[in-house]
C-alpha cells in the first residue's frame, strides 16, 4: 500500500541519470513526441534515459519506456509551475553538482580523454549538457517540496492510521542504541616535524622543476586524489575544510606551491590548477603523521581504564564521554551515536561498522565493552573506542510504543504522495498537453495526459 508507480522521490531516481547516448550513436531520427505547456519532450529524451537505466542493470516490471515517458511528463508539469512560482536554483549549486558528476565520470572512464572518446564529444560539451539536466532536476525537487510542504500529521491521525493499517505496517528488524567513547593515539612532535620536512622537500623539488602531479601520485596519502596527480576538481570554498580553503583561494600563481597547511586530515601542500569565478581546481599532496607503537599501547590502556571507571560507578558514561572522548560528533551528546541514514539514535545491523556490531553481540543493554581498535576511513587514522549498549529491540511488527517516528513518517509519506497526485491531476486539467498518437497506448497511471 505504500508504493505506487509515481511517488515523491521517483523523479530524482530516474531523471538524475545522464544522457550518454547520442542520437548519432543509437541511429534514432529524433522527433517531438509530446508537448507540455510550451515544453517539448523528444524521443531521444526517452532513449537517453532508457539506455542509461539498462546499462545500470535495472529490472523494471512493465514498459520501461512508457514509465520514463510519464516521469518526463510529470517533470514538465513541475518545471512549468516552477516558472510561475519563480522557483530557481543558483548556478553555483548546479556547477557544484555537475563538477562532482564529471569527476565521477572521469574516474569511471579512467581519464578525461577516455571519457571524451567514450561519449564522442569534448568535455566542455558534456558539462553544458549536464548543467541543463541537473538544473531541471534540482528545480523539480524544490517544486515537489513546495507542493507538499504544508503536509502535517497530528497525533490523533497517527493513532488512527495505526489502527486501520496495523496489518500492513512493516516488520522492523533488530534495532539498538549505542554510546561510544573514542581515544586517538598521541602523535609525537618529532613525527609532525618529520612530515613537514618531507613536504618542504617536495616544495623544493617542484620549485626546481619537478612535476607536482608525479610527486602526488608517488607520495600523497589521499587515496581519492593521488591517482589523478592530487587533483580535486572544481570546488567552491564551502566544499573544502576551512584551513585548506583559506590558503587555496588566496593562491594566484599556478606555478607556485603553497605553504604547509594543517587540517583534520593531516598536512598538505597545494598547487593551483585553474580558477573559474568562485570555484577553483587544485592539486595537493597529503601526508599524515603516524603514532608510535608506545602511543598506541597508551591509547588502548587509557580507553580500557575509562571503561573500568565507568563500570565501577566512579563516573557515568555520559560524563566520561564529555570529558575524554575525541569524537566531536558524539561527545557533547554523552557519546550517543546518531544514525546518518535517518538522523535518529536507532541503528540496524547494516548501519554500523562490522567491528562495532561484533562488540554489540557480546553485550546486554547497559554493558560496557572492552577497548577495541577501529579505523576512521575519513581521516585515515586508527583509534580505540569503548561502547555501551544503551538499548536493544528485538525484531518486531511496527507498533506505536517502539516505532512512533516510523509510523509518523509512513503517514507523512502517504499524505505527501496523495497531495502530489492531486496536484498532478489538477495541473493536467490546466495545462496544454499534446501527445503523439504512437505514445498514447502507454499504460499511464494518470489518464489526464490524453485529451
Amino acid at each position: 500500500m505504500f508504493k505506487s508507480k509515481i511517488f515523491i522521490g521517483a523523479l530524482s531516481v530516474l531523471l538524475f541519470v545522464s544522457p550518454f547516448i547520442s542520437t548519432a550513436q543509437t541511429g534514432i531520427i529524433d522527433e517531438v513526441i509530446a508537448v507540455v505547456g510550451d515544453a517539448p519532450i523528444l524521443r531521444s529524451d526517452i532513449e537517453y534515459q532508457y539506455q542509461q537505466i539498462m546499462m545500470q542493470g535495472a529490472n523494471y516490471q512493465g514498459d520501461l519506456k512508457c514509465h520514463i515517458f510519464e516521469q518526463l511528463l510529470v517533470q514538465k508539469l513541475l518545471l512549468e509551475q516552477a516558472k510561475i512560482d519563480s522557483v530557481e536554483v543558483s548556478e553555483n549549486t548546479v556547477i557544484s553538482y555537475v563538477d562532482r558528476q564529471i569527476n565521477e565520470f572521469i574516474n569511471r572512464a579512467g581519464s578525461k580523454e577516455k571519457l571524451e572518446e567514450w561519449l564522442n564529444k569534448p568535455l566542455f560539451q558534456i558539462k553544458l549538457e549536464q548543467r541543463d539536466i541537473v538544473r531541471n532536476q534540482l528545480i523539480t525537487q524544490q517544486m515537489q517540496g513546495k507542493i507538499t510542504e504544508e503536509v502535517r500529521v497530528t497525533p490523533s491521525e497517527i493513532r488512527q492510521f495505526y489502527r486501520t493499517q496495523s496489518d500492513s505496517l512493516p516488520d522492523v528488524p533488530a534495532q539498538f542504541e549505542v554510546q561510544q567513547l573514542t581515544i586517538y593515539p598521541r602523535i609525537e612532535t618529532e613525527e609532525i616535524e618529520a612530515v613537514k620536512t618531507r613536504l618542504r622537500d617536495y616544495q623544493r623539488q617542484v620549485n626546481e622543476g619537478n612535476d607536482f602531479a608525479v610527486l602526488a601520485v608517488l607520495y600523497s596519502e589521499d587515496q581519492g586524489s593521488a591517482g589523478r596527480g592530487g587533483e580535486l576538481g572544481y570546488m567552491a570554498r564551502s566544499e573544502l575544510v576551512p584551513e585548506f580553503a583559506q590558503v587555496a583561494f588566496n593562491m594566484q600563481d599556478k606555478n607556485r606551491v603553497s605553504k604547509i597547511v594543517e587540517t583534520e586530515f593531516g598536512f598538505h601542500i597545494i598547487q593551483l590548477i585553474d580558477r573559474q569565478g568562485d570555484r577553483i581546481n587544485v592539486r595537493h599532496i597529503l601526508l599524515r603523521p603516524k603514532a608510535r607503537p608506545e602511543a598506541i599501547v597508551e591509547a588502548r590502556n587509557m580507553t580500557d581504564s575509562l571503561a573500568n571507571v565507568i563500570r565501577d560507578g566512579t563516573m557515568s558514561f555520559e560524563e566520561a564521554a564529555l570529558r575524554f572522548s575525541m569524537d566531536k560528533d558524539s561527545r557533547a551528546n554523552g557519546g550517543l551515536m546518531v544514525n546518518p541514514q535517518n538522523q535518529s539514535t536507532k541503528f540496524e545491523i547494516q548501519h554500523v561498522a562490522p567491528a562495532i556490531y561484533r562488540e554489540i553481540e557480546k553485550l546486554k543493554p547497559g554493558d560496557i565493552s572492552n577497548a577495541f581498535m577501529m579505523k576512521d576511513d575519513r581521516l585515515g587514522k586508527d583509534f580505540f573506542t569503548i561502547i555501551k549498549l544503551k538499548s536493544f529491540n528485538e525484531p518486531h511488527k511496527a507498533n506505536l510504543k517502539d516505532d512512533y517516528q516510523l509510523i509518523q513518517s509512513l503517514l507523512e509519506d502517504q499524505k505527501s504522495e496523495d497531495a502530489f497526485k492531486q496536484w498532478i491531476i489538477k495541473k493536467q486539467q490546466e495545462t496544454y498537453i499534446s501527445i503523439s498518437p504512437s505514445w498514447k497506448n502507454c499504460d499511464f497511471e494518470f489518464m489526464g495526459w490524453i485529451k
